[in-house]
Parts: structure tokens; sequence; C-alpha cells
């Protein structure tokens, strides 16, 4: 087999065309739940806190003080963006959540798996090999 062939054979199975699908839906899906997080819910939570505005909460590492925006200070040198991490750890939150239902919905939609049966006693076994014994 070629090996031209056998990557026709890898790209066309099921699994790679779900997979690129996933990831297709999944960063368009991601950008959804990013602008929910930046544009509805971090304002809600920052007017909750007195008017914060997470994203431009930093430490400048370069001595600097914290009056300039983070894009200001970025450009004058290092800081430690930990209001940006908190958005990006909600943002995550947010979007793990979202999936469990949507994995939870799917799950319930596809019906409960019967339960495997139950296992025979040991001494229904013993029984049995008994019996099978007596026949001969």
């Amino acid at each position: 087999m070629s090996m031209m062939e056998e990557f026709k054979t890898f790209a066309l199975k099921g699994n790679v065309m779900d997979l690129a699908v996933g990831v297709i839906i999944g960063g368009a899906f991601g950008k959804i739940v990013d602008s929910l997080v930046q544009d509805v819910i971090m304002p809600v939570v920052g007017k909750l806190f007195g008017g914060l505005d997470f994203a431009n909460h930093y430490i400048p590492l370069n001595g600097q003080g914290t009056q300039l925006t983070l894009i200001e200070a970025k450009k004058a040198g290092a800081v430690l963006a930990y209001g940006n991490f908190i958005t990006i750890a909600l943002n995550f939150v947010i979007l793990a959540f979202v999936i469990f239902q949507m994995v939870r919905i799917i799950n319930k939609l596809r019906g409960a798996a019967p339960p495997p049966a139950p296992a025979d006693p040991e001494n229904t076994l013993l029984l049995r090999e008994i019996r099978d014994s007596l026949k001969k």
C-alpha cells in the first residue's frame, strides 16, 4: 500500500472527520463563551465589586506605577497581569461547565445503557457442575 493510500485511509476514517468538526465547532464556541465572559459576566462582577475592571489589574515588575492601562504598562515593561488571568480562568470554568451540561444532555438523550447481567453466584455454578457431572 502506498503512502498516499495509507494517508487517504487514515484521513477518511470517521474519527478523524469527527475530530476535525469538533475542533472547528469548539473554536467557534470558545469565542462565544469568551465574549460572554468579557462582555456580559465580567462587567457585572466588576460592578458588584465596586466598579473594578479586572482586565486592567496588574502588578508592574519594572517598578512603575499602576496608573497606566495594561496595554501601556506592557509597552513600558514586564507586568504580572493577574486580572487577565482571572478573566481567562473564569472563561475556562464557564466553558467547562457548559460542555459538561451538553455531555449530560447527550447522555440522557442516548438513554441509559442496559445494566450488565448479574454474575451467577458461585454456589449456582458449583451446582451446575455437579449436575453436568451426574449426567455423564
